[in-house]
């Protein structure tokens, strides 16, 4: 029982030691906190990238959330119908384009989906952003609320 306890906390740490923590010269505890007031929920992530490799250096909430493939929002035949918000957050790194996307989650229109993108100039990073369920914010919104709060954070 003890090894097992042992192995876990082995685990446990490795995992928490390959977790994105946050961008150069940027406190993450201030950097979460400004994430959870702008679009805080347990459905909701945010990733921030390095431009010239993709590497992701912040993420926010956990890897199972932010791996959620959920509706893309795009115009058919504009992309896949379904993605995780990682392929958003590429797709901005290659391109460079903000995007902002939101539509129905399910059939019923009891859920809803939203997307944002950007590029933070001056600093060479990306950042895309996903919000899912009954009271998602509309992707220009999501965008509207988080830019300002990295640009305080010296992010832009």
């Amino acid at each position: 029982m003890r090894a097992l306890a042992s192995l876990a906390a082995v685990v446990a740490v490795g995992l928490a030691a390959c977790s994105p923590t946050a961008p150069k010269g940027v406190d993450k505890a201030k950097l979460d906190a400004a994430v959870s007031d702008a679009i805080g929920d347990p459905a909701s992530c945010l990733l921030i990238a390095e431009q010239a490799s993709g590497k992701v250096v912040y993420r926010y909430n956990t890897a199972t959330v932010c791996a959620r493939e959920l509706p893309s929002c795009l115009a058919a035949g504009q992309g896949p119908a379904a993605w995780p918000v990682k392929d958003l957050l590429a797709a901005t790194v290659k391109d460079g384009q903000p995007r902002r996307l939101s539509c129905n989650a399910t059939a019923d229109a009891s859920r809803g989906v939203s997307w944002t993108s950007g590029v933070l100039p001056g600093k060479g990073l990306a950042y895309a952003a996903v919000m899912e369920g009954t009271r998602t914010f509309p992707g220009r919104m999501m965008a509207d609320r988080i830019e300002p709060r990295l640009k305080d954070l010296g992010l832009q």
